[in-house]
């Protein structure tokens, strides 16, 4: 496991578990074993599934996590795999089977790692339109799922209280309804100092899980 998801992981977990008074020793264990077994993808899919399972007040942070373990495979275990592995009907299954895990925060992810490798700053036009590629007619689907993104650009540009209000009135069917005010909260501060974080979590409608998403995307991009 890269340091970038070692740190995403651990930030994440310690605020959902401040925020919610757990204890989170077993759960971490549970969560970093899953992620660093030595195992076929869809094994360690399972592990992560069962401490989930076990520990079902965390389950919240199920999907995002699967996204996290996700970036994990293509960066570190596909390395030890055939260099065709992600063309072959093996990895056609596996991506059937998982079609409906995860969430958006995984192109969020992919972007960050796309930012770090090209050494520029993230940026919510360039995610947009030079990753999403939203404004290509071929990439309507991202374009209808991105919309609240699209249409809030200038967001940006303002604060915590008016991107809650913002995604306070997303429909409920949105793909981003959960992860609107973090992702957006990121883009308008990608450091947030402490007070800045504390402000964050104030203004949150889902204090525990918006703490954890904004805290594992900034530890993400920091690493």
């Amino acid at each position: 496991m890269n340091e970038q998801i070692k740190n995403a992981l651990k930030a994440s977990i310690q605020e959902y578990t401040q925020i919610n008074k757990q204890k989170s020793d077993v759960f971490s264990s549970r969560i970093f074993d899953a992620f660093e077994a030595d195992l076929p993808y869809m094994e360690k899919v399972g592990l992560l599934d069962r401490a989930f399972d076990d520990f079902i007040h965390f389950d919240d942070l199920r999907e995002p996590y699967f996204d996290l373990l996700l970036i994990n495979f293509f960066t570190n275990d596909v390395q030890r795999l055939e260099a065709d592995y992600l063309e072959s009907p093996e990895w056609e299954r596996i991506e059937d089977e998982t079609i409906d895990r995860g969430t958006e925060l995984l192109n969020l992810l992919l972007y960050l790692r796309e930012c770090r490798d090209e050494e520029i700053d993230p940026d919510l036009d360039d995610f947009l339109k030079e990753f999403l590629l939203v404004e290509e007619d071929e990439f309507q689907d991202e374009h209808r799922i991105y919309e609240p993104f699209i249409v809030n650009q200038i967001l940006v540009d303002s604060n915590y209280s008016e991107i809650a209000r913002v995604a306070s009135g997303l429909e409920a069917d949105s793909e981003l309804e959960d992860l609107f005010y973090p992702i957006m909260s990121f883009f308008a501060e990608p450091e947030p100092t402490e007070g800045q974080f504390d402000d964050y979590v104030a203004i949150s409608k889902n204090k525990s899980f918006d703490a954890a998403i904004y805290a594992l995307i900034v530890a993400f991009n920091q690493s």
